[in-house]
């Protein structure tokens, strides 16, 4: 399905590689002016072009989502590239660290909460005022299938992203009734230049999946898009799973 986003300023975290390339692809083909987030200039200035090269625009902004300073800086350059406004944030940036509970260390701890907890909750206390004023917006949270079940070695990955799940919900309950959707996705195992070191685990982990393969971020981000789109537009509040049927068995 082709999706109009013509018009629309868009800000797309963690968006050099993975699920969030992919997102920022896919709105910047409906028309959307995306900008692009992350850590690695190069990168970032490579999917700048790839989007600029297929007629539409974009732009960079480098941001480390573990400051504050940095987050906040994010949010008043991308609403000064918006003319004011951003119609869609997606919250996909996150730091996935694996490993048992007792090695875990305090940093780690701290590092993982500010950047998958503390990065999106600030990005939307600065930037859904906004959509709240325009009538009119939709976010989207990056989270994951190991949010809504145990897991070894995932306690502190999937508390985190448990804790952003449920700010989904109340997001969706505080900004709804302003027509400003929230939203998330719960990705499965997925192949991305972010699960390399998974090795052979991600296809043992998608071998008990009901699709019995790990996603693509083509797929996720699919998921995404639908979900900031007008197609969506009576969904609130939702998290939808995208990961092969996992919650199925």
């Amino acid at each position: 399905m082709d999706y109009d986003f013509t018009g629309k300023t868009a800000l797309v975290t963690g968006s050099t590689s993975g699920i969030g390339r992919a997102t920022a692809l896919k709105l910047a083909a409906g028309g959307a002016h995306v900008i692009i987030s992350g850590r690695d200039l190069a990168r970032g200035t490579a999917t700048v072009a790839a989007i600029r090269d297929g007629g539409t625009t974009a732009e960079f902004i480098a941001a480390e989502l573990s400051d504050v300073a940095s987050v906040r800086n994010l949010a008043a350059r991308a609403l000064e590239i918006g003319g004011g406004r951003v119609d869609i944030l997606v919250n996909n940036a996150g730091h996935a660290p694996f490993g048992p509970t007792a090695d875990v260390t305090a940093e780690e701890i701290d590092l993982v909460n500010a950047t998958n907890v503390r990065a999106p909750f600030l990005l939307v206390a600065e930037l859904a005022p906004g959509m709240v004023a325009n009538g009119a917006g939709a976010i989207v949270n990056v989270s994951t299938m190991v949010a809504n079940f145990g897991m070894p070695g995932m306690a502190l990955y999937g508390s985190s992203k448990a804790a952003l799940q449920l700010l989904t919900k109340a997001w969706a309950a505080e900004f709804g009734s302003h027509a400003v959707r929230v939203n998330a996705v719960s990705p499965g195992p997925t192949r991305t230049e972010g699960t390399v070191g998974m090795g052979d685990g991600l296809d043992q982990l998608a071998a008990t999946t009901p699709a019995g393969r790990p996603g693509a971020a083509d797929d996720i981000a699919d998921a995404i898009v639908f979900l900031v789109s007008d197609s969506a537009r009576h969904i609130h509040g939702a998290v939808l799973p995208v990961d092969g049927g996992r919650l199925a068995v």
